[in-house]
């Protein structure tokens, strides 16, 4: 659990920021100068607010109202930059050895964190000689080693290109569910959120817009979220049946069935999944003799406009799921669109974005 109430003015710029957040991944999410990372200085230590509370595990850090301030070499918080900072006259070995200075004992074990985060074959090797991604890898690994009651990310892909996130994108999920470790990170990325959030703290101009479960977030038309050309809903769903024969697997997100291209997991499996806005078509009936493979009942839940494109943005509340379609103001207008009404929700099984949840 992180409890974040703060305070603090940059002369300027005031960042007033108070969100709780459960155990998992939490996400810090919203344009550059939002106060991301001034919130992630705040819990390591590295910025001591005008005023608030901060809490992490039932251990207060911080509080002016009391005075407390733990040390930064106490609060026990693993810390990775966007640049790795290795030490360029050590080794991975060495610099994976420096995070187990002074640290405490703790369940996070040498073999465990080279296994994890796959640094076998690199530890002899100095960073000069390693990719992006390896340096980031590494750099997550010295941070595992303190033993960190939390682990804070402050947009620790945003220097790498489009090939080095997908390599290291699956190793940060095999740490979320490997070491059920809390984190904060920080990113302007949606990707990002998607792949690895439980909890999503929207930041604009210092203040919290909006804090919740990604899904829940994800398929409001009223955030700025929605007025991205990413926008879409995300989806928690489970592995339900394979068709080989077909080529399909089918997906359950609450009350919600999907068919999406046939997938390798077990039954069973926890996946997420993300529906595009811009990809799913409205319709009050329906259709025979077409392509697609969903074709989703639901109630019309909200109605937004989006100006910036010309478009409406359409909440469909579809069992325990809810979905986020972009469409035209005449396209609303010709359905007879309304609060409270029916609508079926066009959904493209190549449209459907599937992950692995952990």
């Amino acid at each position: 659990m992180i409890a974040v109430d703060l305070r603090h003015d940059f002369g300027g710029f005031m960042l007033d920021v108070r969100f709780d957040a459960p155990a998992g991944v939490t996400a810090l999410f919203g344009p550059s100068g939002a106060g991301k990372s001034s919130v992630v200085a705040a819990l390591a230590g590295l910025l001591r607010p005008d005023a608030g509370r901060l809490v992490v595990d039932g251990v207060v850090l911080s509080d002016s109202a009391t005075g407390a301030d733990v040390p930064v070499e106490r609060r026990r918080l693993g810390l990775v930059f966007q640049d790795a900072r290795l030490f360029p006259h050590m080794t991975v070995a060495g610099n994976l050895r420096y995070g187990l200075r002074r640290a405490p004992a703790g369940p996070i074990g040498w073999d465990v964190v080279v296994d994890l985060l796959g640094l076998a074959g690199l530890l002899a090797r100095r960073p000069h000689s390693l990719s992006g991604g390896e340096r980031q890898r590494v750099a997550i690994g010295r941070a595992l080693l303190s033993q960190p009651r939390l682990l804070l990310l402050d947009e620790p892909l945003a220097s790498l290109d489009a090939a080095r996130k997908a390599e290291i994108l699956p190793y940060l999920l095999r740490l979320k569910t490997a070491l059920a470790l809390p984190m904060v990170y920080v990113t302007h990325a949606l990707e990002e959120v998607f792949f690895l959030a439980d909890t999503l703290v929207l930041l604009e101009a210092g203040r919290v817009l909006a804090c919740g479960g990604v899904a829940a977030l994800s398929s409001r038309g009223d955030l700025p979220l929605a007025a991205r050309d990413d926008a879409a809903a995300v989806l928690d769903a489970e592995i339900a049946e394979h068709h080989p024969a077909r080529r399909l697997s089918l997906l359950r997100a609450g009350g919600m069935v999907l068919w999406v291209p046939l997938l390798g997991g077990a039954l069973g499996s926890k996946v997420r999944v993300r529906i595009p806005a811009r990809e799913i078509i409205l319709a009050t009936e329906a259709p025979s003799a077409i392509s697609l493979h969903n074709v989703v009942p639901g109630t019309v839940r909200a109605i937004h406009a989006d100006a910036a494109r010309h478009a409406a943005l359409v909440e469909i509340d579809a069992g325990q799921a809810t979905l986020l379609a972009r469409v035209t103001p005449d396209a609303v207008a010709r359905l007879a669109l309304t609060v409270g009404g029916p609508v079926l929700a066009l959904i493209k099984s190549m449209a459907v974005d599937v992950r692995p949840a952990g």
